[in-house]
């Protein structure tokens, strides 16, 4: 990783600044509205619900002494952002284990997931029945 000098910061500094700060909206608007399904239906689905706390850590770099304030602004924001996607990407594993359960096509590869060794292959129409017996909308031909 490229190690940021005060040589001619500035002018790129100022240029780029907008591009990183804008996507602090939606990012708390996702967050927000991921944090109200994970709060109401993990419950209801019998889901251990994530601990934000392992994810997400935003003031912690605000304790150094070194770092000037907007450096602490700054060091908050990738905090949080840094923390919030895995965090959000943990409840969607978790529902889809309890939703799908079901491996993707192996045609069309995606980088392996561990969380989904355990679901049914693609196409095993008896290994998606072991795994959810109780899905209704399940057909036999």
């Amino acid at each position: 990783m490229k190690q940021r000098t005060l040589k001619n910061r500035f002018w790129p500094h100022l240029i780029t600044f907008p591009f990183i700060w804008l996507p602090i909206f939606p990012t708390i608007f996702l967050d927000l509205v991921m944090e109200m399904y994970h709060h109401i239906s993990f419950p209801i689905y019998g889901l251990e619900k994530v601990k934000r706390s392992e994810y997400i850590r935003i003031w912690d770099r605000a304790k150094l002494e070194y770092l000037n304030p907007l450096d602490k602004i700054n060091c908050a924001y990738c905090g949080y952002a840094n923390g919030v996607f895995p965090y959000l990407a943990e409840i969607c594993k978790r529902t889809e284990g309890y939703w799908c359960g079901i491996m993707h096509d192996a045609k069309y590869p995606i980088k392996a997931r561990e969380y989904q060794k355990e679901f049914a292959k693609y196409g095993d129409r008896e290994g998606f029945e072991e795994k959810f017996p109780d899905v209704y909308l399940t057909k036999k031909d």
